[in-house]
Protein backbone atom coordinates (compact mmCIF):
# COMPACT_ATOMS: atom_id res chain seq x y z
CA UNK A 1 0.00 0.00 0.00
CA UNK A 2 1.26 3.46 -0.90
CA UNK A 3 0.28 6.50 1.14
CA UNK A 4 0.38 10.01 -0.30
CA UNK A 5 -0.43 12.68 2.27
CA UNK A 6 -2.10 15.63 0.63
CA UNK A 7 0.13 18.71 0.89
CA UNK A 8 -2.72 21.22 0.51
CA UNK A 9 -4.89 22.46 3.39
CA UNK A 10 -7.84 20.18 4.10
CA UNK A 11 -10.85 20.02 6.37
CA UNK A 12 -11.45 16.31 5.80
CA UNK A 13 -12.03 14.26 8.94
CA UNK A 14 -8.96 12.11 8.26
CA UNK A 15 -6.04 12.28 5.83
CA UNK A 16 -5.88 9.87 2.90
CA UNK A 17 -3.65 7.44 4.71
CA UNK A 18 -3.51 3.95 6.07
CA UNK A 19 -1.20 0.98 6.23
CA UNK A 20 1.95 0.35 8.16
CA UNK A 21 2.89 3.71 9.63
CA UNK A 22 5.78 5.07 11.64
CA UNK A 23 4.05 6.85 14.54
CA UNK A 24 6.33 9.14 16.54
CA UNK A 25 5.50 11.26 19.59
CA UNK A 26 7.13 12.44 22.77
CA UNK A 27 5.60 10.98 25.91
CA UNK A 28 2.87 12.85 27.75
CA UNK A 29 0.20 14.69 25.81
CA UNK A 30 1.78 14.18 22.42
CA UNK A 31 1.74 10.40 22.73
CA UNK A 32 -1.75 10.35 24.27
CA UNK A 33 -3.10 12.31 21.31
CA UNK A 34 -1.39 10.13 18.72
CA UNK A 35 -2.75 6.95 20.33
CA UNK A 36 -6.24 8.46 20.13
CA UNK A 37 -5.79 9.61 16.53
CA UNK A 38 -4.08 6.50 15.14
CA UNK A 39 -7.24 4.47 14.37
CA UNK A 40 -8.64 7.34 12.28
CA UNK A 41 -5.34 7.51 10.41
CA UNK A 42 -5.75 3.87 9.37
CA UNK A 43 -2.63 2.69 11.20
CA UNK A 44 -2.37 -1.10 11.00
CA UNK A 45 -1.38 -3.29 13.92
CA UNK A 46 2.14 -3.77 12.56
CA UNK A 47 2.85 -0.02 12.61
CA UNK A 48 5.95 1.08 14.54
CA UNK A 49 5.63 3.49 17.46
CA UNK A 50 8.61 5.70 18.32
CA UNK A 51 8.73 7.36 21.74
CA UNK A 52 10.54 7.46 25.10
CA UNK A 53 10.36 4.67 27.66
CA UNK A 54 8.14 5.73 30.57
CA UNK A 55 5.35 4.06 32.57
CA UNK A 56 2.87 5.91 30.35
CA UNK A 57 4.36 4.68 27.06
CA UNK A 58 4.77 1.12 28.32
CA UNK A 59 1.11 1.08 29.33
CA UNK A 60 -0.37 2.81 26.28
CA UNK A 61 1.71 0.83 23.80
CA UNK A 62 1.64 -2.57 25.48
CA UNK A 63 1.60 -5.31 22.83
CA UNK A 64 2.56 -2.94 19.99
CA UNK A 65 5.78 -2.58 18.04
CA UNK A 66 7.81 0.13 19.77
CA UNK A 67 11.19 1.73 19.17
CA UNK A 68 12.33 3.52 22.31
CA UNK A 69 14.74 6.43 21.76
CA UNK A 70 16.62 8.63 24.26
CA UNK A 71 14.51 11.19 26.12
CA UNK A 72 14.62 14.62 24.45
CA UNK A 73 14.44 17.52 26.86
CA UNK A 74 13.18 20.90 25.58
CA UNK A 75 15.73 22.40 23.15
CA UNK A 76 17.86 19.20 23.37
CA UNK A 77 19.52 19.08 19.93
CA UNK A 78 21.97 16.28 20.80
CA UNK A 79 19.25 13.74 21.57
CA UNK A 80 17.23 14.86 18.55
CA UNK A 81 20.21 13.75 16.47
CA UNK A 82 20.51 10.45 18.34
CA UNK A 83 16.82 9.73 17.85
CA UNK A 84 17.10 10.66 14.16
CA UNK A 85 19.88 8.13 13.69
CA UNK A 86 17.87 5.34 15.35
CA UNK A 87 14.81 6.11 13.27
CA UNK A 88 16.79 6.27 10.01
CA UNK A 89 18.14 2.79 10.75
CA UNK A 90 14.62 1.47 11.36
CA UNK A 91 13.34 2.98 8.10
CA UNK A 92 16.20 1.48 6.09
CA UNK A 93 15.41 -2.00 7.37
CA UNK A 94 11.58 -1.96 7.18
CA UNK A 95 8.92 -0.85 4.68
CA UNK A 96 6.50 1.82 5.88
CA UNK A 97 3.60 3.49 4.06
CA UNK A 98 3.99 6.83 5.82
CA UNK A 99 5.04 8.65 8.99
CA UNK A 100 2.92 10.68 11.41
CA UNK A 101 3.91 12.71 14.46
CA UNK A 102 2.08 14.84 17.00
CA UNK A 103 5.35 16.30 18.35
CA UNK A 104 7.04 17.67 20.19
CA UNK A 105 10.83 17.60 19.65
CA UNK A 106 10.66 13.97 18.56
CA UNK A 107 8.89 15.14 15.41
CA UNK A 108 12.12 16.93 14.44
CA UNK A 109 13.89 13.57 14.44
CA UNK A 110 11.21 11.30 13.02
CA UNK A 111 9.74 13.32 10.17
CA UNK A 112 13.03 14.42 8.57
CA UNK A 113 14.27 10.81 8.84
CA UNK A 114 11.07 9.57 7.20
CA UNK A 115 11.11 12.20 4.45
CA UNK A 116 14.73 11.43 3.63
CA UNK A 117 13.67 7.79 3.42
CA UNK A 118 11.08 8.66 0.80
CA UNK A 119 7.99 8.38 3.03
CA UNK A 120 4.96 10.71 3.01
CA UNK A 121 5.02 12.65 6.28
CA UNK A 122 2.24 14.22 8.35
CA UNK A 123 2.50 16.46 11.41
CA UNK A 124 -0.59 17.07 13.56
CA UNK A 125 0.00 19.96 15.96
CA UNK A 126 -0.92 19.39 19.61
CA UNK A 127 -4.40 20.44 20.65
CA UNK A 128 -2.71 22.52 23.36
CA UNK A 129 -1.44 24.92 20.67
CA UNK A 130 -4.59 27.01 20.50
CA UNK A 131 -3.01 30.22 19.19
CA UNK A 132 -0.56 28.90 16.61
CA UNK A 133 2.14 26.30 15.96
CA UNK A 134 4.82 25.20 18.37
CA UNK A 135 8.53 25.64 17.67
CA UNK A 136 8.58 22.13 16.20
CA UNK A 137 5.64 22.99 13.97
CA UNK A 138 7.30 26.20 12.78
CA UNK A 139 10.52 24.38 11.94
CA UNK A 140 8.68 21.67 10.01
CA UNK A 141 6.77 24.38 8.14
CA UNK A 142 9.88 26.43 7.33
CA UNK A 143 11.73 23.47 5.83
CA UNK A 144 8.63 21.84 4.30
CA UNK A 145 9.28 18.55 6.04
CA UNK A 146 5.66 17.37 6.33
CA UNK A 147 2.04 17.95 5.56
CA UNK A 148 0.78 20.11 8.43
CA UNK A 149 -2.47 19.97 10.38
CA UNK A 150 -3.85 22.03 13.28
CA UNK A 151 -6.70 20.97 15.57
CA UNK A 152 -7.92 24.60 15.64
CA UNK A 153 -9.59 25.88 12.45
CA UNK A 154 -9.27 29.54 13.45
CA UNK A 155 -5.53 29.58 12.76
CA UNK A 156 -5.42 27.20 9.80
CA UNK A 157 -3.97 28.95 6.75
CA UNK A 158 -1.37 28.50 4.05
CA UNK A 159 0.09 25.03 4.46
CA UNK A 160 -1.78 24.32 7.71
CA UNK A 161 -4.87 22.18 7.17
CA UNK A 162 -7.40 21.13 9.81
CA UNK A 163 -7.65 17.92 11.82
CA UNK A 164 -10.53 17.19 14.24
CA UNK A 165 -9.73 18.05 17.86
CA UNK A 166 -9.19 15.18 20.28
CA UNK A 167 -11.08 17.17 22.94
CA UNK A 168 -14.20 18.07 20.99
CA UNK A 169 -16.17 14.92 21.88
CA UNK A 170 -16.16 15.40 25.68
CA UNK A 171 -18.90 17.00 27.81
CA UNK A 172 -19.40 17.73 31.52
CA UNK A 173 -22.16 15.82 33.33
CA UNK A 174 -23.44 16.08 36.88
CA UNK A 175 -22.71 13.37 39.44
CA UNK A 176 -23.85 12.93 43.06
CA UNK A 177 -22.18 14.82 45.89
CA UNK A 178 -19.88 12.65 48.06
CA UNK A 179 -22.05 11.21 50.82
CA UNK A 180 -19.99 12.25 53.85
CA UNK A 181 -18.88 15.63 52.51
CA UNK A 182 -15.20 14.70 52.78
CA UNK A 183 -13.14 14.77 49.61
CA UNK A 184 -10.56 12.21 48.62
CA UNK A 185 -8.00 13.99 46.41
CA UNK A 186 -5.50 12.77 43.84
CA UNK A 187 -2.94 15.46 42.98
CA UNK A 188 -0.81 14.68 39.92
CA UNK A 189 1.76 17.19 38.72
CA UNK A 190 3.15 15.59 35.56
CA UNK A 191 6.64 14.25 34.98
CA UNK A 192 8.41 16.81 32.77
CA UNK A 193 12.07 16.59 33.78
CA UNK A 194 13.61 19.62 35.43
CA UNK A 195 10.41 21.51 36.17
CA UNK A 196 8.68 21.48 39.55
CA UNK A 197 5.25 22.82 40.47
CA UNK A 198 5.82 23.98 44.06
CA UNK A 199 3.26 26.77 43.82
CA UNK A 200 0.40 24.31 43.30
CA UNK A 201 1.55 22.07 46.15
CA UNK A 202 1.71 25.08 48.47
CA UNK A 203 -1.72 26.31 47.36
CA UNK A 204 -3.42 22.96 48.00
CA UNK A 205 -1.82 22.60 51.43
CA UNK A 206 -2.69 26.19 52.37
CA UNK A 207 -6.34 25.64 51.44
CA UNK A 208 -6.49 22.97 54.14
CA UNK A 209 -8.54 20.62 51.97
CA UNK A 210 -5.95 17.85 51.63
CA UNK A 211 -6.12 15.10 54.23
CA UNK A 212 -4.78 11.70 55.20
CA UNK A 213 -6.48 10.10 52.20
CA UNK A 214 -4.92 12.52 49.68
CA UNK A 215 -2.50 10.92 47.20
CA UNK A 216 0.24 13.00 45.57
CA UNK A 217 2.13 12.12 42.38
CA UNK A 218 4.84 14.79 42.43
CA UNK A 219 6.98 13.99 39.39
CA UNK A 220 10.02 16.27 39.54
CA UNK A 221 8.52 18.53 42.21
CA UNK A 222 10.42 18.17 45.47
CA UNK A 223 8.07 18.82 48.39
CA UNK A 224 9.58 21.44 50.69
CA UNK A 225 7.08 20.83 53.48
CA UNK A 226 5.33 17.87 55.03
CA UNK A 227 2.38 16.81 52.91
CA UNK A 228 -0.85 15.34 54.26
CA UNK A 229 -1.57 11.90 52.83
CA UNK A 230 0.75 9.74 50.72
CA UNK A 231 3.33 11.17 48.30
CA UNK A 232 5.02 9.43 45.34
CA UNK A 233 7.54 10.72 42.82
CA UNK A 234 6.05 8.62 40.02
CA UNK A 235 3.47 5.86 39.89
CA UNK A 236 2.74 3.12 37.38
CA UNK A 237 0.01 3.63 34.81
CA UNK A 238 -2.13 1.08 36.63
CA UNK A 239 -1.75 2.86 39.99
CA UNK A 240 -2.36 6.23 38.35
CA UNK A 241 -5.69 5.03 36.98
CA UNK A 242 -6.64 3.46 40.31
CA UNK A 243 -5.84 6.60 42.30
CA UNK A 244 -7.70 8.77 39.78
CA UNK A 245 -10.82 6.60 39.73
CA UNK A 246 -10.93 6.26 43.53
CA UNK A 247 -10.61 10.01 44.10
CA UNK A 248 -13.51 12.42 44.43
CA UNK A 249 -11.43 15.11 42.72
CA UNK A 250 -8.27 14.99 40.57
CA UNK A 251 -6.12 18.13 40.57
CA UNK A 252 -3.46 18.20 37.86
CA UNK A 253 -1.25 20.50 35.85
CA UNK A 254 -2.79 21.67 32.57
CA UNK A 255 -0.81 19.15 30.53
CA UNK A 256 -2.80 17.84 27.59
CA UNK A 257 -1.68 14.23 28.08
CA UNK A 258 -2.83 14.05 31.68
CA UNK A 259 -6.04 15.97 30.95
CA UNK A 260 -6.88 13.77 27.96
CA UNK A 261 -6.24 10.57 29.91
CA UNK A 262 -8.50 11.72 32.75
CA UNK A 263 -11.28 12.77 30.37
CA UNK A 264 -11.17 9.33 28.76
CA UNK A 265 -11.71 7.81 32.22
CA UNK A 266 -14.83 9.95 32.66
CA UNK A 267 -13.06 12.19 35.19
CA UNK A 268 -13.56 15.96 35.15
CA UNK A 269 -10.17 17.29 36.34
CA UNK A 270 -9.11 20.58 37.80
CA UNK A 271 -6.27 21.63 35.49
CA UNK A 272 -3.89 24.24 36.90
CA UNK A 273 -1.58 26.23 34.64
CA UNK A 274 2.21 25.97 34.98
CA UNK A 275 3.94 29.31 34.43
CA UNK A 276 7.32 29.99 32.80
CA UNK A 277 8.06 32.97 35.06
CA UNK A 278 7.91 30.67 38.10
CA UNK A 279 10.25 28.17 36.43
CA UNK A 280 7.44 25.62 36.05
CA UNK A 281 7.69 25.04 32.28
CA UNK A 282 9.67 26.01 29.21
CA UNK A 283 6.85 28.36 28.08
CA UNK A 284 3.25 29.30 28.91
CA UNK A 285 1.46 27.01 26.46
CA UNK A 286 -0.56 25.38 29.27
CA UNK A 287 -2.53 28.61 29.39
CA UNK A 288 -3.86 27.69 25.94
CA UNK A 289 -5.14 24.23 26.91
CA UNK A 290 -6.76 25.75 30.02
CA UNK A 291 -8.54 28.34 27.88
CA UNK A 292 -9.67 25.63 25.46
CA UNK A 293 -11.10 23.59 28.33
CA UNK A 294 -13.12 26.63 29.41
CA UNK A 295 -14.36 27.30 25.87
CA UNK A 296 -15.43 23.65 25.42
CA UNK A 297 -16.97 23.47 28.89
CA UNK A 298 -15.00 20.43 29.97
CA UNK A 299 -13.34 20.03 33.35
CA UNK A 300 -12.20 23.05 35.34
CA UNK A 301 -9.18 25.17 34.44
CA UNK A 302 -7.56 27.72 36.73
CA UNK A 303 -4.44 29.60 37.71
CA UNK A 304 -2.73 28.58 40.96
CA UNK A 305 -3.82 31.71 42.82
CA UNK A 306 -7.46 31.26 41.74
CA UNK A 307 -7.82 27.67 43.01
CA UNK A 308 -10.38 27.61 45.86
CA UNK A 309 -12.04 25.09 48.13
CA UNK A 310 -15.39 25.90 46.52
CA UNK A 311 -13.95 25.06 43.11
CA UNK A 312 -12.69 21.71 44.40
CA UNK A 313 -16.06 20.85 45.97
CA UNK A 314 -17.83 21.75 42.71
CA UNK A 315 -15.49 19.47 40.75
CA UNK A 316 -16.49 16.58 43.02
CA UNK A 317 -20.00 16.79 41.55
CA UNK A 318 -18.88 16.86 37.90
CA UNK A 319 -18.08 13.96 35.59
CA UNK A 320 -17.31 13.57 31.89
CA UNK A 321 -19.11 11.88 29.01
CA UNK A 322 -17.20 11.31 25.79
CA UNK A 323 -17.64 9.56 22.46
CA UNK A 324 -14.30 7.83 21.95
CA UNK A 325 -15.26 6.58 18.51
CA UNK A 326 -15.80 10.11 17.23
CA UNK A 327 -12.12 11.00 17.52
Amino acid sequence: MTTDFDTTPTTASTPETGGKLLLAASTGGHLAQLVRLAPGLGATDDSLWVTFRTPQSESLLKGRNVLYVPYIRPRDAANVVRAYQSIRAAIKNTHFDGAVSTGSALALAALPAAKLGGLPTLYIESVSRVDGPSLSGRILDKFRLAELRTQHPHWSSGRWGVHPSVLSTFHNVQKPKPADGRLKLFVTLGTIEGYGFDSLVDRIVDLGIAGDDTTWQLGYTEAKRELPGTAHAQVSAEDFERYAREADVVITHAGVGTVLGLLEMGISPIAVVRRKDRGEHVDNHQEQIARLMSELGIGTSTEVEDLTSDMIHAAAMTGIRGDLAAA
